[in-house]
């Protein structure tokens, strides 16, 4: 989900890894030549999704990095599917209210959120998860609040090394 820190650990991991580390967001940003506000808004979300899966499977050519993906890319385009078969992937899984304080700072810059109060931001998070929870427990992984840390990373990469 958004705010839950994906950004955060794959800059951390990839340098821990001394490996390549990558955000989609970004990476479509750059491709797109737009911001995800504005391509969200000039071209729309299915356009955005698309992108975001070819992209995506860009990776497919990489032998060894750490991605981070928007909160939604695992739910379109069979990319959960994908992103399975091809790496390892990992559910950060953080509570409503952890994602509420972190994402309230930052609404300006998120589309899907940007003119929501806070209450209404609750509630779409609420249902956000619930829609997307079917998905995400398709990962291979899921590391929930407090066991999100280097070590279970670490535990979990190991099993691959």
């Amino acid at each position: 989900m958004m705010g839950s820190g994906k950004s955060h650990w794959s800059r951390v991991l990839a340098r821990k890894l001394k490996t390549g580390g990558y955000d989609l967001d970004f990476l479509i940003e750059s491709h797109e030549e737009k911001t995800i506000s504005e391509i969200f808004e000039e071209d729309g979300e299915d356009y955005f999704r698309k992108s975001e899966a070819k992209i995506l499977r860009w990776f497919g050519e990489k032998k060894a990095f750490v991605l981070a993906t928007g909160g939604g890319a695992p739910c379109f385009h069979d990319n959960i599917d994908w992103m399975n078969k091809n790496g390892v992937t990992i559910w950060l899984d953080e509570p409503v209210e952890t994602l509420i304080e972190r994402l309230k700072p930052e609404k300006e810059h998120r589309p899907l959120i940007r003119s929501l109060s806070d209450e209404e931001l609750t509630i779409f998070l609420e249902n956000k998860l619930k829609e997307r929870t079917p998905v995400y427990e398709k990962a291979q992984h899921r590391l929930r609040g407090k066991e999100i840390s280097e070590l279970s990373f670490k535990k979990i990469i190991q099993q691959y090394a």
